[in-house]
């Protein structure tokens, strides 16, 4: 029987009624006493190294999570941690980056309702996230409503419903049905060992495009971050009014990233001259087929690596757990 150590950080999954709306109240043994039939499955042991709504959730949490996981990797055959969903898609790919070539399955998990309500979603995804962890595939996927999805192509796009995530640009990895799991990814297990890294810088922003935005937005963002994901329209362009301002960032040294508000199909800057001109005259960095989650999760990484300006695009530019296909 395969030996499995669950992590618990809060969400919804541990969460109880207040005077003021949910919160996380339940520990591990608590969440473990509402699936009894866990035992048949594995042998559990657990851990809660923090336990916060997910919205409280930030970069530091990641790099302790790694931290758990590295502490623990020789101990165990697989990872399941229960996360509440609003932020678990930026975790799970935070992870992918910050743990490669894992050869041990690491799932990610949560619920739209509390483990302790009548009509909850939690039972059945803990219950599967415990069977993939013992499935003997690898890497970091999410689990959630019947589907695993790599961990950097997951994304909540449901607020209430039980099919909370999607994969977005991929196809599922696998489904689960009647406790049995059909992979629709074939298996492939990493030739390298498997790598933890510890240094992630923060100092990254999210600058979302909208019709007369002012050009003051881009020098404001720049005064505080070393990376700039802007969200741009379709498949990706500047307006013509910013670009003293985009001068300005790429001469202060910025990693400039142009992503795509459109959740389907990414972005392709040189199809329009309001993009093309910033791949030739810029060679701003673009996202391709990578959902936002993934492109911040990864260029807080390549920046936590390196300071050098070829090495961050070689990193940026490197597909990790299925988040880039180009």
């Amino acid at each position: 029987m395969k030996h499995i150590l669950l992590i618990a950080t809060g969400g919804t999954i541990a969460s109880e009624q207040t005077g003021s709306g949910l919160a996380p109240r339940l520990h591990p043994q608590d969440l473990l006493r509402h699936v009894p039939e866990a035992a048949d499955i594995c042998i559990l042991d657990t851990i809660q190294p923090f336990h916060l709504d997910s919205t409280n959730i930030s970069p530091a949490h990641w790099l302790t999570l790694t931290g758990v996981i590295e502490e623990n990797y020789e101990k165990y055959d697989g990872f399941v941690i229960s996360h509440g969903t609003d932020t678990l898609a930026y975790t799970a790919a935070a992870l992918s980056y910050l743990i490669q070539n894992t050869k041990k399955p690491i799932v990610l998990t949560g619920a739209q309702k509390p483990i302790g309500e009548s009509s909850t979603d939690a039972k059945t995804n803990l219950l599967d996230s415990l069977r993939f962890a013992c499935s003997g595939d690898c890497g970091i996927v999410v689990v959630f409503g019947g589907q695993v999805i790599a961990g950097t192509r997951a994304r909540k796009t449901r607020t209430k419903s039980y099919n909370a995530f999607t994969s977005i640009n991929f196809p599922e990895i696998a489904a689960i049905h009647d406790q049995r799991i059909v992979r629709y990814i074939p298996f492939r297990e990493p030739t390298e060992e498997p790598v933890f890294y510890h240094r992630l810088n923060t100092n990254v922003f999210l600058l979302k495009l909208i019709p007369g935005i002012a050009q003051e937005a881009f020098t404001l963002a720049g005064e505080f971050c070393d990376g700039l994901v802007i969200e741009s329209y379709g498949v990706g362009g500047i307006p013509d009014v910013y670009l003293d301002e985009l001068d300005d960032l790429i001469k202060k040294g910025k990693t400039i990233i142009m992503a795509t508000q459109v959740t389907q199909e990414g972005s392709d800057i040189k199809v329009y001259e309001v993009g093309e001109r910033l791949k030739t005259r810029y060679r701003i960095l673009e996202t391709y087929d990578m959902t936002l989650e993934a492109t911040v999760a990864k260029l807080m990484w390549a920046l936590g690596q390196t300071e050098d300006p070829a090495e961050i695009r070689r990193l940026f530019c490197k597909s990790v757990n299925y988040d880039l296909l180009f």
